[in-house]
């Protein structure tokens, strides 16, 4: 702390892409949430950090993908008009995890758009890009019966994973190819197996919960011992 920025040792941290994962009822059903995340890794001094400029808060990974989506820009949000590319990629258990990245070239766009992937028609290949992390502020106007509205500001953090280049050629997944028709079905099945042990867990943890206030509220109720009551 008193080296201050130009003195203190820099080190970078070499992590993966992972996800948090947990199933929401927010919607009154339950929805499978991933948010991606940096986890593990390994961690290294830096000599000099302007050396290292590019490399900050940057991803490369390999991905199958499977769909890509164009979006018109949105003013109001404050969005400009990307493309999303969703697919999997694996960790070193070989686990499918499914992602998103964002698309912000027009040529890149345009890149993703011509490969007309589909679950059907996957494209295995080698992305790059940045971690690009913003607040976002929202302002909500209410109305008032007099005088001025009342305005309220909301600040949120958001963090994009865009991707900046692509390997020339994808892979191939022919026998004896980088990935093949035979990997993507076992991956997929071992993500359903995934999702299920997720969803039970989260299950059993919720009726221990329950259980838990419910002898909280019981234990709560018996200690309490008064007769008075309230009139309003």
């Amino acid at each position: 702390m008193d080296d201050g920025a130009q003195a203190a040792t820099k080190i970078a941290v070499d992590s993966a892409i992972g996800l948090n994962e947990f199933f929401s009822n927010r919607n009154g059903a339950d929805e499978l949430v991933s948010v991606k995340r940096n986890e593990g890794g390994f961690v290294r001094i830096l000599g000099d950090l302007n050396k290292n400029e590019d490399a900050r808060a940057s991803f490369d990974t390999d991905i199958i993908i499977y769909k890509f989506k164009r979006f018109d820009a949105d003013e109001e949000k404050n969005l400009p008009e990307r493309g999303v590319v969703s697919g999997y990629i694996m960790n070193f258990r070989k686990d499918f995890l499914p992602v998103d990245f964002s698309v912000l070239h027009p040529s890149a766009m345009d890149y993703f758009e011509g490969l007309e992937v589909s679950e059907k028609n996957p494209v295995f290949t080698r992305v790059r890009g940045k971690q690009v992390s913003q607040s976002i502020v929202r302002k909500y106007t209410e109305e008032s019966a007099f005088g001025e509205a009342y305005v309220r500001e909301f600040t949120s953090s958001h963090k994009d994973y865009v991707i900046t280049w692509a390997k020339s050629e994808p892979y191939t997944f022919e026998d004896g190819g980088d990935i093949t028709a035979d990997d993507i079905k076992k991956g997929l099945a071992d993500r359903q197996t995934a999702i299920a042990t997720i969803k039970k867990n989260q299950e059993e943890w919720r009726a221990r919960s329950a259980n838990e206030n419910s002898a909280f509220s019981a234990a709560a109720n018996t200690s309490s011992s008064s007769d008075d009551d309230f009139n309003f």
